[in-house]
């Protein structure tokens, strides 16, 4: 999906003198070289460029947004018209684009649910599937490469929960919502062309941007293609910025995917006494090979690519069960965690699309669709995923292997335990933690949709937005203070003042070994 992405913004920004499929395979082949050729170190460098990049890009992009529509009241005016217009209603009678539908809905399919399906609970099931993001094995390489933990406190609440989540509350909501306001929504442009600045059909050549190739996706090109005459330069740079956001997150996963099958496929399996410069190259054919892979299905399977992009960070989620083992529960078992991942990866794939499609190939008809009661797949996965990991641990403890977990668990304890004075605010903590999911990102976050206005009367909205806008951006702040109470106040995310002795322990081949921060 990165990938093709990548192959829309060129398509856009050379006017479509370069297909899609030729952008995505060139730009690919630029990720391909310094990834290969650089490893991890590289695409650590590249990366940290890439993140000021895209900070700046979705800032500028949602500027531009804002400025096109005719500014800040202007905005709100449509907004306002839009929410009147929108044919897709919650049960209250409030459109869907600014209010939450409800709570929960008990249907067999979610986007068939009223209003959408974006209930609370979907919106909290599909935060809990972006969490699969940071559970994926990439992050947890990246964090083991590091020097020093010293960075990850201040990186965790400065730079990614304030910074990065003050620009997506505000700058991508101005994009999306922006961009009906824009000649993207032909319905509404139809309805309310006074409120329309109609910059976008040169590019869509008269269509809905939902019913053009890259839909939702070719949004951003065409508000960076809007500077093609005021501005040319900030296109280039513009460019960069979006090129930066899609290449990002791929190039990581191509290079710790490919040590992944180097380290647990080569040199596990078939050259157990492999040199560094044999894995290295071995490394290096791995990332080529995913890539290709990867380009392959981007432009032979289009209609797969929305399935494998529902599916991946559903997926991810379901090793959070293991990162609670290896942190937190040593009576979690080997053969518990796997049989859970199992029944966790088939629940994800039932309650996606491409659960129908299993059951229309056995000639049954499906008892359910996507995400069933309005929650995602991901909240479906570890339901069953931690329940049967759950019951299969309490059913089949080994001491042998419980004393050998705890040797690992017992080191942590010693230097990563809280401190006995700070003991108190665990509870205060929980609570704390569970009421931020509860009314930020949760069931709760619905009484947002009335508190500050009414969504049917913009006279009513009390900070000039929609209420639901503003409860949101309400929550995002109490989320930095929460990030910041748990990652210093209860040191999660700080090192410990204890010095960590080094190591050393020799389990057959592997060696353990645990320095200094």
């Amino acid at each position: 999906m990165q990938l093709r992405a990548s192959g829309f913004l060129f398509n856009v920004l050379t006017d479509g003198l370069l297909g899609v499929d030729v952008g995505m395979w060139l730009l690919s082949a630029v990720v391909i070289i310094y990834v290969a050729s650089g490893g991890l170190r590289a695409v650590a460098y590249v990366d940290t460029l890439q993140a000021v990049l895209l900070a700046l890009g979705i800032v500028a992009i949602g500027l531009i947004a804002v400025n096109y529509v005719g500014g800040w009241e202007r905005l709100n005016e449509g907004i306002a018209a839009l929410a009147q217009f929108d044919p897709k209603r919650t049960a209250e009678g409030y459109s869907h684009y600014i209010a939450i539908p409800g709570v929960i809905q008990f249907v067999s399919n979610g986007p068939s649910a009223t209003g959408g399906a974006w209930t609370g609970i979907m919106i909290l099931t599909y935060m809990f599937a972006l969490m699969g993001i940071q559970s994926a094995p990439a992050f947890s390489m990246w964090a083991f490469s590091n020097h020093s933990p010293k960075p990850f406190a201040p990186q965790q609440v400065w730079a990614s929960s304030f910074g990065i989540g003050f620009i997506l509350m505000v700058f991508t909501a101005m994009q999306g919502l922006g961009g009906h306001f824009l000649g993207a929504d032909l319905k509404f442009m139809a309805a309310h062309p006074e409120l329309v600045n109609n910059v976008f059909q040169g590019g869509l050549q008269g269509k809905d941007l939902m019913e053009s190739a890259g839909k939702q996706g070719m949004l951003v090109p065409q508000l960076i293609r809007l500077m093609a005459d005021a501005a040319p330069w900030l296109v280039g740079l513009l460019s960069v910025c979006a090129l930066a956001a899609m290449q990002s997150t791929g190039a990581a996963y191509m290079s710790t995917a490919g040590g992944m099958l180097t380290r647990d496929v080569l040199k596990r399996l078939i050259l157990p006494n492999a040199t560094h410069a044999q894995q290295k190259f071995w490394g290096r054919i791995g990332v080529i090979a995913i890539v290709l892979a990867a380009l392959l299905v981007a432009t032979t399977s289009k209609d797969a690519l929305v399935l494998l992009g529902g599916l991946a960070v559903a997926y991810g989620f379901q090793m959070w069960p293991a990162l609670i083992a290896v942190c937190w529960w040593p009576w979690l078992t080997r053969r518990g965690v796997v049989w859970g991942l199992v029944a966790g990866l088939i629940a994800v794939t039932m309650t996606e699309s491409i659960g129908a499609n299993v059951f229309a190939f056995l000639g049954i008809d499906a008892p359910w669709g996507r995400w069933p009661w309005t929650i995602h797949s991901a909240g479906w996965g570890i339901i069953f995923n931690l329940g049967i990991a759950v019951i299969v641990s309490a059913l089949a403890q080994d001491k042998a292997a419980l004393e050998h977990r705890m040797t690992f668990h017992s080191f942590l304890r010693e230097h990563a335990s809280l401190a006995p004075d700070k003991k108190s605010l665990v509870p205060l903590a929980w609570i704390i933690t569970l009421v931020w999911f509860f009314f930020g990102i949760g069931p709760g976050a619905v009484i947002g949709n009335t508190i500050f206005g009414n969504p049917n009367d913009a006279a009513t909205w009390w900070f000039g937005m929609p209420s639901i806008w503003a409860w949101q951006l309400l929550w995002w702040a109490l989320g930095v203070a929460m990030m910041w109470f748990l990652a210093y106040k209860m040191e999660l995310s700080t090192v410990p003042e204890r010095e960590i002795e080094a190591l050393h322990e020799d389990i057959g081949d592997v060696r353990l070994a645990v320095d200094k921060p």
